[in-house]
Protein backbone atom coordinates (compact mmCIF):
# COMPACT_ATOMS: atom_id res chain seq x y z
CA UNK A 1 0.00 0.00 0.00
CA UNK A 2 1.67 3.24 -0.89
CA UNK A 3 0.98 6.17 1.23
CA UNK A 4 1.60 9.67 1.30
CA UNK A 5 2.41 12.20 4.37
CA UNK A 6 1.18 15.20 3.02
CA UNK A 7 2.05 18.43 5.17
CA UNK A 8 0.54 21.53 3.73
CA UNK A 9 2.78 24.71 4.45
CA UNK A 10 2.13 28.18 4.92
CA UNK A 11 5.06 30.76 6.32
CA UNK A 12 5.82 27.66 8.74
CA UNK A 13 9.23 27.58 8.49
CA UNK A 14 9.90 27.46 12.11
CA UNK A 15 7.05 25.08 12.48
CA UNK A 16 8.59 22.73 9.88
CA UNK A 17 11.79 22.82 11.52
CA UNK A 18 10.34 21.77 15.41
CA UNK A 19 8.16 18.86 14.12
CA UNK A 20 9.47 17.75 10.11
CA UNK A 21 11.96 15.45 12.14
CA UNK A 22 9.52 12.93 13.72
CA UNK A 23 7.81 12.52 10.66
CA UNK A 24 10.60 11.83 8.83
CA UNK A 25 12.36 9.68 11.10
CA UNK A 26 8.74 7.53 12.01
CA UNK A 27 7.32 7.49 8.49
CA UNK A 28 9.43 4.82 6.80
CA UNK A 29 6.59 3.10 5.10
CA UNK A 30 5.27 6.55 3.33
CA UNK A 31 5.96 8.90 0.78
CA UNK A 32 6.70 12.13 2.77
CA UNK A 33 5.14 15.65 0.78
CA UNK A 34 5.40 19.55 1.71
CA UNK A 35 2.66 21.37 -0.04
CA UNK A 36 3.81 24.87 0.10
CA UNK A 37 0.60 27.11 0.29
CA UNK A 38 2.67 30.25 -1.47
CA UNK A 39 4.63 31.31 1.35
CA UNK A 40 6.78 34.71 1.98
CA UNK A 41 9.09 33.29 3.95
CA UNK A 42 12.41 31.19 3.51
CA UNK A 43 10.30 27.30 4.07
CA UNK A 44 10.92 26.15 0.34
CA UNK A 45 14.21 27.01 0.94
CA UNK A 46 14.93 25.56 3.86
CA UNK A 47 13.03 22.26 3.13
CA UNK A 48 15.36 21.75 -0.12
CA UNK A 49 18.29 22.42 2.18
CA UNK A 50 17.74 20.66 4.67
CA UNK A 51 14.74 17.55 3.43
CA UNK A 52 16.42 17.20 0.20
CA UNK A 53 14.56 13.68 0.22
CA UNK A 54 11.10 15.58 1.21
CA UNK A 55 9.12 16.07 -2.39
CA UNK A 56 8.08 19.48 -2.47
CA UNK A 57 5.14 20.92 -4.17
CA UNK A 58 4.49 24.36 -4.88
CA UNK A 59 0.88 25.96 -4.84
CA UNK A 60 0.42 28.97 -6.88
CA UNK A 61 -1.79 30.62 -4.30
CA UNK A 62 -2.68 30.26 -0.22
CA UNK A 63 -6.09 28.78 -0.81
CA UNK A 64 -6.34 27.70 2.95
CA UNK A 65 -6.82 24.71 3.46
CA UNK A 66 -9.31 23.31 1.40
CA UNK A 67 -7.71 24.47 -2.01
CA UNK A 68 -4.26 24.17 -0.65
CA UNK A 69 -4.37 20.05 -0.47
CA UNK A 70 -6.55 19.67 -3.06
CA UNK A 71 -4.23 20.95 -5.54
CA UNK A 72 -1.09 19.26 -3.72
CA UNK A 73 -3.16 15.99 -4.13
CA UNK A 74 -4.07 16.38 -7.23
CA UNK A 75 0.04 15.73 -8.33
CA UNK A 76 0.65 12.78 -5.63
CA UNK A 77 0.04 9.26 -6.73
CA UNK A 78 -0.75 7.43 -3.47
CA UNK A 79 -3.19 5.03 -2.29
CA UNK A 80 -3.73 7.19 0.90
CA UNK A 81 -3.79 10.16 1.69
CA UNK A 82 -2.56 11.42 5.29
CA UNK A 83 -3.36 15.50 5.73
CA UNK A 84 -0.84 16.24 8.88
CA UNK A 85 -0.60 19.60 10.06
CA UNK A 86 2.94 20.88 10.23
CA UNK A 87 2.90 21.50 13.78
CA UNK A 88 2.23 17.65 14.73
CA UNK A 89 5.24 15.15 15.81
CA UNK A 90 4.49 11.66 15.29
CA UNK A 91 5.79 8.90 16.94
CA UNK A 92 7.13 5.78 16.58
CA UNK A 93 4.93 3.12 14.32
CA UNK A 94 2.12 5.56 14.35
CA UNK A 95 1.73 4.35 10.53
CA UNK A 96 1.37 0.50 11.00
CA UNK A 97 -2.27 -0.39 12.64
CA UNK A 98 -3.92 2.20 10.35
CA UNK A 99 -2.22 0.48 6.69
CA UNK A 100 -3.33 -3.02 8.46
CA UNK A 101 -6.91 -1.33 8.93
CA UNK A 102 -6.88 0.07 5.62
CA UNK A 103 -5.71 -3.33 4.03
CA UNK A 104 -8.14 -5.62 6.14
CA UNK A 105 -11.13 -3.55 5.44
CA UNK A 106 -12.22 -1.75 2.44
CA UNK A 107 -14.95 -0.46 3.29
CA UNK A 108 -13.04 2.29 5.86
CA UNK A 109 -12.65 5.20 3.83
CA UNK A 110 -10.68 7.20 6.74
CA UNK A 111 -8.75 6.93 9.89
CA UNK A 112 -7.94 9.37 12.79
CA UNK A 113 -5.57 8.28 15.05
CA UNK A 114 -5.11 9.01 19.07
CA UNK A 115 -4.36 12.95 19.03
CA UNK A 116 -2.75 14.41 22.00
CA UNK A 117 -1.42 18.03 23.08
CA UNK A 118 2.15 18.58 22.16
CA UNK A 119 2.32 20.83 25.14
CA UNK A 120 0.43 18.44 27.80
CA UNK A 121 0.90 15.45 26.14
CA UNK A 122 -0.81 13.05 28.47
CA UNK A 123 -4.28 15.17 27.75
CA UNK A 124 -6.64 15.02 24.48
CA UNK A 125 -5.67 17.77 21.73
CA UNK A 126 -9.03 19.95 21.23
CA UNK A 127 -8.82 18.99 17.22
CA UNK A 128 -10.13 16.04 16.78
CA UNK A 129 -9.27 13.97 20.42
CA UNK A 130 -9.82 10.38 20.25
CA UNK A 131 -12.28 10.67 17.23
CA UNK A 132 -15.44 13.01 16.55
CA UNK A 133 -19.04 12.76 16.77
CA UNK A 134 -21.97 15.95 15.85
CA UNK A 135 -24.97 16.25 17.75
CA UNK A 136 -28.76 17.12 15.93
CA UNK A 137 -27.64 20.59 15.86
CA UNK A 138 -24.84 20.24 14.02
CA UNK A 139 -22.72 20.83 16.87
CA UNK A 140 -18.93 18.81 16.52
CA UNK A 141 -17.71 16.94 19.53
CA UNK A 142 -15.34 14.56 20.22
CA UNK A 143 -14.61 11.73 22.81
CA UNK A 144 -11.61 13.34 25.12
CA UNK A 145 -12.81 16.67 24.56
CA UNK A 146 -16.31 18.18 24.73
CA UNK A 147 -15.76 21.93 23.52
CA UNK A 148 -13.15 23.48 26.43
CA UNK A 149 -12.80 20.25 28.26
CA UNK A 150 -10.00 18.35 27.65
CA UNK A 151 -9.28 14.77 29.57
CA UNK A 152 -6.43 13.48 30.89
CA UNK A 153 -5.55 10.53 28.34
CA UNK A 154 -5.77 7.15 31.20
CA UNK A 155 -5.68 4.83 28.23
CA UNK A 156 -9.60 4.84 28.02
CA UNK A 157 -9.73 5.54 24.21
CA UNK A 158 -7.18 2.81 23.32
CA UNK A 159 -9.59 1.34 21.53
CA UNK A 160 -10.41 1.00 17.73
CA UNK A 161 -14.21 2.47 16.79
CA UNK A 162 -16.44 3.96 13.91
CA UNK A 163 -16.74 7.68 14.40
CA UNK A 164 -18.84 10.37 12.31
CA UNK A 165 -15.48 12.68 11.60
CA UNK A 166 -11.66 12.38 11.60
CA UNK A 167 -9.44 15.38 12.48
CA UNK A 168 -7.91 17.35 9.76
CA UNK A 169 -4.84 18.02 11.77
CA UNK A 170 -3.77 14.18 11.14
CA UNK A 171 -6.22 12.44 8.66
CA UNK A 172 -6.31 9.72 6.23
CA UNK A 173 -8.62 8.85 3.27
CA UNK A 174 -8.24 6.71 0.52
CA UNK A 175 -7.44 8.46 -2.85
CA UNK A 176 -9.80 6.64 -4.74
CA UNK A 177 -12.90 8.37 -2.11
CA UNK A 178 -11.29 11.70 -2.29
CA UNK A 179 -12.08 12.00 -5.50
CA UNK A 180 -15.29 9.94 -5.39
CA UNK A 181 -17.14 12.55 -2.90
CA UNK A 182 -15.54 15.86 -4.64
CA UNK A 183 -12.51 16.45 -2.73
CA UNK A 184 -12.51 19.22 0.09
CA UNK A 185 -14.86 22.19 -0.22
CA UNK A 186 -13.00 25.00 -1.01
CA UNK A 187 -15.87 27.21 -0.17
CA UNK A 188 -15.02 26.44 3.28
CA UNK A 189 -11.31 28.02 3.05
CA UNK A 190 -10.61 26.95 6.33
CA UNK A 191 -11.94 25.22 9.44
CA UNK A 192 -14.85 22.28 9.69
CA UNK A 193 -14.00 21.20 6.35
CA UNK A 194 -12.99 17.92 6.67
CA UNK A 195 -16.17 17.52 9.05
CA UNK A 196 -18.16 18.24 5.74
CA UNK A 197 -15.80 15.50 4.02
CA UNK A 198 -16.28 13.18 6.39
CA UNK A 199 -20.02 13.57 6.38
CA UNK A 200 -20.28 13.22 2.54
CA UNK A 201 -17.93 9.75 2.75
CA UNK A 202 -20.32 8.78 5.10
CA UNK A 203 -23.23 9.84 3.45
CA UNK A 204 -21.70 7.66 0.22
CA UNK A 205 -21.55 4.91 2.47
CA UNK A 206 -18.29 4.16 4.06
CA UNK A 207 -16.78 3.87 7.55
CA UNK A 208 -14.41 6.49 9.24
CA UNK A 209 -12.50 4.89 11.83
CA UNK A 210 -10.67 6.17 14.94
CA UNK A 211 -7.18 3.58 16.13
CA UNK A 212 -6.13 4.47 19.35
CA UNK A 213 -3.22 2.38 19.40
CA UNK A 214 -1.20 5.03 17.01
CA UNK A 215 -0.35 8.51 18.56
CA UNK A 216 0.30 11.80 17.34
CA UNK A 217 0.80 15.35 19.26
CA UNK A 218 -0.84 18.70 17.88
CA UNK A 219 0.59 22.01 18.93
CA UNK A 220 -2.59 23.18 17.92
CA UNK A 221 -3.40 27.05 17.17
CA UNK A 222 -1.11 27.19 14.40
CA UNK A 223 -2.49 28.78 11.57
CA UNK A 224 -5.59 30.48 13.83
CA UNK A 225 -5.68 30.68 17.49
CA UNK A 226 -8.70 30.15 19.51
CA UNK A 227 -8.88 34.29 20.19
CA UNK A 228 -8.59 35.32 16.88
CA UNK A 229 -12.14 36.20 15.39
CA UNK A 230 -11.43 35.26 11.99
CA UNK A 231 -11.59 31.76 13.51
CA UNK A 232 -14.69 32.86 14.88
CA UNK A 233 -16.14 33.56 12.02
CA UNK A 234 -14.94 30.28 9.91
CA UNK A 235 -16.39 28.03 12.86
CA UNK A 236 -19.89 29.61 12.84
CA UNK A 237 -20.28 30.21 9.11
CA UNK A 238 -18.67 26.97 7.89
CA UNK A 239 -20.96 25.16 10.55
CA UNK A 240 -23.84 26.41 9.35
CA UNK A 241 -23.46 25.92 5.53
CA UNK A 242 -22.47 22.11 6.19
CA UNK A 243 -25.49 21.59 7.93
CA UNK A 244 -27.70 22.80 4.94
CA UNK A 245 -24.93 20.94 2.52
CA UNK A 246 -25.28 17.81 4.19
CA UNK A 247 -27.77 17.13 5.88
CA UNK A 248 -31.43 15.29 4.83
CA UNK A 249 -35.08 16.37 5.28
CA UNK A 250 -37.10 19.32 5.67
CA UNK A 251 -36.52 19.72 9.19
CA UNK A 252 -33.27 21.30 8.55
CA UNK A 253 -34.72 24.61 8.28
CA UNK A 254 -35.79 24.49 11.49
CA UNK A 255 -32.44 22.86 13.20
CA UNK A 256 -30.85 26.43 11.28
CA UNK A 257 -34.06 28.47 12.78
CA UNK A 258 -32.46 27.06 16.26
CA UNK A 259 -28.78 27.42 15.77
CA UNK A 260 -29.18 31.19 14.38
CA UNK A 261 -30.53 31.56 17.86
CA UNK A 262 -28.03 29.83 19.88
CA UNK A 263 -25.75 31.36 17.83
CA UNK A 264 -26.91 35.02 19.04
CA UNK A 265 -26.91 33.84 22.33
CA UNK A 266 -23.21 32.72 22.23
CA UNK A 267 -22.35 36.57 20.81
CA UNK A 268 -24.00 38.02 24.01
CA UNK A 269 -21.77 35.56 25.51
CA UNK A 270 -18.75 37.49 23.86
CA UNK A 271 -19.72 40.85 24.77
CA UNK A 272 -20.53 39.46 28.51
CA UNK A 273 -16.91 38.47 28.35
CA UNK A 274 -15.32 41.90 26.96
CA UNK A 275 -14.83 39.90 23.20
CA UNK A 276 -16.85 42.30 21.23
CA UNK A 277 -15.10 41.28 18.35
CA UNK A 278 -15.91 37.89 18.27
CA UNK A 279 -19.69 38.95 18.31
CA UNK A 280 -19.05 41.00 15.17
CA UNK A 281 -17.46 37.91 13.70
CA UNK A 282 -20.44 35.67 14.26
CA UNK A 283 -22.74 38.51 12.65
CA UNK A 284 -20.64 38.26 10.14
CA UNK A 285 -20.79 34.85 9.59
CA UNK A 286 -24.33 34.90 9.36
CA UNK A 287 -24.25 37.59 6.66
CA UNK A 288 -22.03 35.40 4.94
CA UNK A 289 -23.98 32.06 5.32
CA UNK A 290 -27.27 34.00 3.61
CA UNK A 291 -24.75 35.21 0.79
CA UNK A 292 -23.49 31.84 0.64
CA UNK A 293 -27.28 29.69 0.81
CA UNK A 294 -28.01 29.40 -2.74
CA UNK A 295 -25.02 27.65 -3.46
CA UNK A 296 -25.08 25.22 -0.87
CA UNK A 297 -28.54 24.60 -1.35
CA UNK A 298 -27.78 23.35 -4.92
CA UNK A 299 -24.57 21.45 -3.17
CA UNK A 300 -27.13 19.79 -1.13
CA UNK A 301 -29.57 18.46 -4.37
CA UNK A 302 -26.18 16.52 -5.17
CA UNK A 303 -25.64 14.47 -2.14
CA UNK A 304 -26.06 10.96 -2.25
CA UNK A 305 -28.45 9.24 0.50
CA UNK A 306 -27.81 10.55 3.84
CA UNK A 307 -27.09 8.39 6.96
CA UNK A 308 -28.16 9.68 10.57
CA UNK A 309 -25.74 11.70 11.57
CA UNK A 310 -26.33 12.03 15.50
CA UNK A 311 -26.42 10.21 18.45
CA UNK A 312 -27.61 12.81 21.23
CA UNK A 313 -29.91 15.62 20.44
CA UNK A 314 -27.71 18.58 22.06
CA UNK A 315 -24.29 18.28 23.63
CA UNK A 316 -25.11 22.34 24.61
CA UNK A 317 -27.74 21.03 27.10
CA UNK A 318 -25.96 18.17 28.34
CA UNK A 319 -22.61 20.20 28.96
CA UNK A 320 -23.99 23.65 29.91
CA UNK A 321 -27.32 22.55 31.50
CA UNK A 322 -26.81 18.78 32.97
CA UNK A 323 -23.00 19.76 33.42
CA UNK A 324 -21.57 16.26 31.68
CA UNK A 325 -18.73 17.51 31.14
CA UNK A 326 -16.92 14.18 29.60
CA UNK A 327 -17.74 11.85 26.57
CA UNK A 328 -18.80 8.55 28.86
CA UNK A 329 -20.98 10.83 30.70
CA UNK A 330 -23.66 11.70 28.14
Amino acid sequence: MNIAVVILNWNGRSLLEQFLPSVVKYSKEATIYVADNASTDDSVDYIRTSFPGIKLIQNEVNGGYAKGYNDALAKIDADVYCLLNSDVEVTENWLSPIIKAFKNNEKIAAIQPKILDYKKKNYFEYAGAAGGFMDKLGYPYCRGRIFETLEEDKGQYDDTIDIFWASGACLFIRKTVFEEVGKLDEDFFAHQEEVDLCWRIRNHGYDIQYIGTSEVYHLGGATLNNINPRKTFLNFRNNLLMMVKNSAGVSIWFIIFIRLILDGVAGIKFITEGKLQHCIAILKAHISFYNNLPTFVKKRKKSTDQRKYYVISSVVWQYYILKKKLFNHL
